[in-house]
């Protein structure tokens, strides 16, 4: 390790609470014996971790200054970190009536740091994701969400993590932990946003999804840093029997952008819908694995992600979903449609489908394609500028995934936001909003 990693990691044993010193000292242990991943590492073939060999500092106090009027209101229900620093003043925390309780680390007592003890890292598979141990080597703060068996949280929880970006460079370690008690209901979401764009903030973010028998949890993450940030999650989900969890991903680009979505259907009769889209523009970077580990009978799964890349942008999209041998009767589907609009633009695309049960029905696919030419023709025939058209056709796209988002505020947020960002002008988005 670096001299700036070890005091980071120093600062962090000594600010953590003591129920946590164990995940610490294990965390640490790990770090410590991990190989750096490279390119020869196939899961790492695309994506360059360079932009990481510089020096971090810590994290700054959080700014007092950072603004939320351009944050939307998805509920009453928010709560707002920066730089990993809670923000009383500008949260608004849902009571414990409603059924969810909402702790951070740092302030549990004996009962929430026990149960938290008991499910943390449980779902994280460390030794395929290296990142997890530095998460554990330098936690010293974390969120923990429980939502009570059989409730029904009705106003979603809008969790906000924003970069401040005053330093060059500097860590966040950012942790969630959700426990959806057995026949609940509840909606989750992470957004992600940076507000100085040239600074070099990274994100380690590790997010673990506990659904319990017959919970459903609707998940929602928001990448949308931009330009010089670095992030690296994991998001890690464990369904027991009849747990349905729906997800949808929207990620925006940056210098280094890796996202790693798992979940493991651990209890017959579990659904799992995720649904994504990924849009890098410039020279931006996004990297996208998802595992679905089907190990038990009778679970399904639903899959579709999209990507437009444009500009001299990259990316990168690994689905694999893994069928056990006593994971009969399940159905599972994956698709990766993919638009570039640049002849500069790339991808690399990898469905996977592994299967060890004899008794299922999956389907898997990756397409690449670029703007019809023909329906530009169209378009344009009909008085459309060909800058417009093609505004249309990408935004045409993506917004079967859009118009399928349930939660209507996010879906209202996200047209004029995609808008914006093919568009660029205002009146060349007219017909979309």
């Amino acid at each position: 390790m670096s001299e700036h990693m070890q005091a980071a990691l120093d600062s962090a044993a000594t600010t953590a609470p003591a129920w946590l010193k164990d995940v610490l000292h294990s965390g640490r242990t790990q770090w410590q014996n991990t190989t750096w991943p490279s390119r020869k590492i196939e899961a790492w073939k695309y994506t360059s971790l360079h932009p990481l060999q510089q020096t971090f500092e810590a994290a700054p106090d959080a700014a007092s200054d950072i603004g939320t009027s351009d944050i939307p209101d998805f509920s009453e229900n928010r709560l707002v970190f920066v730089d990993g620093k809670y923000q009383a003043q500008q949260s608004t925390e849902c009571g414990t009536d409603s059924g969810v309780r909402i702790v951070r680390f740092a302030e549990a007592g004996d009962a929430d740091a026990a149960r938290i003890k008991e499910h943390l890292g449980n779902t994280v598979e460390a030794n395929k994701h290296v990142f997890a141990n530095l998460n554990n080597a330098a936690l010293s703060d974390g969120l923990f969400i429980d939502v009570a068996a059989n409730a029904a949280v009705d106003k979603p929880i809008h969790l906000v993590w924003i970069s401040s970006g005053e330093k060059p460079a500097y860590t966040v370690n950012q942790r969630l932990l959700v426990i959806a008690g057995s026949n609940s209901q509840a909606t989750v979401i992470e957004h992600f946003i940076n507000r100085n764009e040239t600074s070099s903030a990274f994100t380690n973010g590790i997010s673990e999804l506990v659904l319990e028998q017959g919970a459903v949890l609707e998940y929602y993450r928001l990448n949308l840093e931009r330009a010089a940030a670095l992030h690296v999650a994991g998001i890690h989900c464990h369904l027991a029997d009849s747990a349905c969890l729906r997800s949808f991903y929207a990620t925006t680009g940056s210098k280094l952008k890796r996202l790693d979505a798992v979940v493991h259907h651990a209890g017959s009769g579990a659904h799992c819908e995720m649904n994504g889209i990924y849009l890098p523009q410039g020279s931006e970077h996004i990297d996208v694995h998802t595992c679905i580990e089907h190990a038990v009978p009778h679970c399904t799964t639903d899959e579709n992600f999209r990507g437009i890349i444009a500009d001299q942008s990259s990316a990168v999209f690994n689905g694999r979903i893994h069928i056990h041998p006593d994971a009969q009767q399940t159905r599972a589907e994956l698709s990766n449609r993919n638009l570039l609009t640049s002849d500069q633009a790339e991808i690399n695309t990898k469905p996977e489908l592994e299967i060890y049960a004899d008794d299922v029905q999956c389907a898997h696919g990756a397409t690449v394609a670029q703007l019809d030419e023909t329906s530009l023709h169209y378009l344009r025939s009909r008085g459309v500028s060909r800058a417009e058209a093609e505004v249309m056709l990408s935004f045409g796209f993506i917004n079967e995934l859009v118009d399928g988002i349930r939660l209507s505020a996010l879906r209202d947020y996200l047209r004029p936001f995609l808008a914006r960002r093919f568009a660029g002008d205002a009146e060349l988005a007219r017909h979309l909003l």
